[in-house]
């Protein structure tokens, strides 16, 4: 999701569009090993920025602590069984009565396609309470050139269907190449999900670190005070948001908790991201995969493997909504 100084490995160069190559940008996540498991993150690459890992910016991230989770039970399977048809879920999509009757979930696409054609935009710096950070970045890409933008955006509409066939009201942060040809910045997806008064946010994502680390996690929210960010409130319920989603996706998909960070939890805290920091409303971010791991990203190019993440995801949303 957040890698973005790495161009393409050597052997795939050949096979991707110089915009593309331009555009992939990865870097190295260093993390103190007395927070992360043994197994965690190596092999990390430095190209043009030491920058690193983080939902929405290119900074090293800073994990609060090992996240536990009693309610987050992940299958071992790394591959799918076979997938059901991508079709789009049938339903009433406005229920009048019901539990999740007038209740909004706001779904935040990582990245933009259009971000490596704006850097001098995405590379604006925005207040996050707490300190400033890069109005965006680029994502990441598959070593074939799948960007992350496009994987994100995909199963963010997969899932407003999926959602709204549940009679939810669904906010979409931005629709890339349409009204948005760029971003939107870090602390602008923050207020427009504050704006919605969101009874949920969810930001998708796909990683971007070395090849055989692979799985999932969910980014959940620290309690950080400072500025216009403060996250008291949120920090609760944002958990249980995180614990409902990442076991209804690791079910739905197969897919098991990452093995480079969280202890085998899925779930990772942090307080260096904006788009947690700014936000009054319970808020998670989901990692798909690790796009740059062979197996990891031939399950997210595949459109039904898509279909099953959106499923799993609207799964945990409708749970921590009472659905």
């Amino acid at each position: 999701m957040r890698y973005d100084d790495r161009p393409p490995s050597p052997e795939s160069a050949s096979s991707v569009s110089p915009e593309r190559r331009w555009f992939v940008r990865r870097s190295g996540l260093a993390v103190g090993a007395a927070v992360l498991a043994p197994t965690a993150l190596a092999g990390w690459v430095l190209v043009q920025l030491t920058t690193g890992a983080g939902a929405d910016d290119a900074r090293p991230p800073r994990i609060v602590m090992p996240a536990a989770s009693a309610s987050t039970t992940a299958s071992t399977s790394a591959s799918p069984s076979a997938a059901p048809s991508a079709a789009a879920p049938q339903g009433d999509p406005s229920p009048s009565k019901g539990p999740l009757a007038g209740r909004t979930v706001v779904i935040d696409p990582g990245h933009n396609t259009g971000n490596f054609k704006h850097t001098d935009e995405i590379d604006r710096q925005v207040d996050i309470g707490t300190n400033r950070k890069e109005c965006d970045t680029t994502g990441t890409t598959t070593n074939a050139g799948y960007m992350e933008a496009e994987f994100t955006l995909d199963v963010s509409r997969r899932l407003r269907t999926v959602l709204e066939a549940k009679g939810l009201k669904v906010v979409m942060t931005h629709e890339a190449g349409t009204a948005r040809p760029w971003g939107p910045c870090i602390d602008e997806r923050a207020r427009i999900g504050n704006e919605a008064a969101a009874d949920a946010v969810v930001s998708v994502h796909a990683d971007g670190v070395s090849a055989g680390n692979r799985g999932y996690h969910i980014i959940l929210p620290a309690k950080v005070k400072g500025g216009a960010a403060d996250t008291a409130a949120i920090v609760g319920p944002s958990r249980d948001l995180g614990e409902r989603i990442g076991s209804n996706f690791a079910r739905t998909t197969g897919s098991a908790p990452a093995n480079y960070l969280g202890s085998g939890t899925g779930l990772v805290v942090r307080d260096d991201l904006g788009g947690l920091n700014l936000s009054t409303r319970p808020k998670v971010f989901i990692e798909c995969g690790n796009m740059r791991d062979a197996k990891d990203a031939a399950l997210l190019t595949s459109p039904e493997w898509r279909q099953k993440a959106a499923q799993g995801i609207a799964d945990g949303i409708v749970g921590f909504l009472g659905g």
